[in-house]
């Protein structure tokens, strides 16, 4: 009694078809879809992104000039 069978899931099934229809449940299919398909899209190119690190020397940026006018210790 734990457990679903098969005919339980063709019910659930059945009762999701007719509450959202086949054509929104296919653009819901398709939308996914395209989020996974994008999500692996940009982890690939972070991924490149982070293996193109600037060598020694060839830093990009501002560099921020200061002095220490006194250090004190706690």
């Amino acid at each position: 009694m734990g457990t679903f069978s098969i005919w339980h899931w063709l019910i659930v099934l059945v009762i999701v078809l007719l509450v959202f229809g086949t054509k929104k449940l296919r653009n819901m299919g398709g939308d996914l879809g395209g989020a996974v398909k994008n999500f692996k899209e940009a982890m690939s190119e972070e991924k490149n992104k982070s293996s193109e690190l600037p060598r020694q020397g060839e830093t990009h940026g501002s560099t921020i000039e200061g002095e220490v006018k006194d250090k004190q210790q706690s």
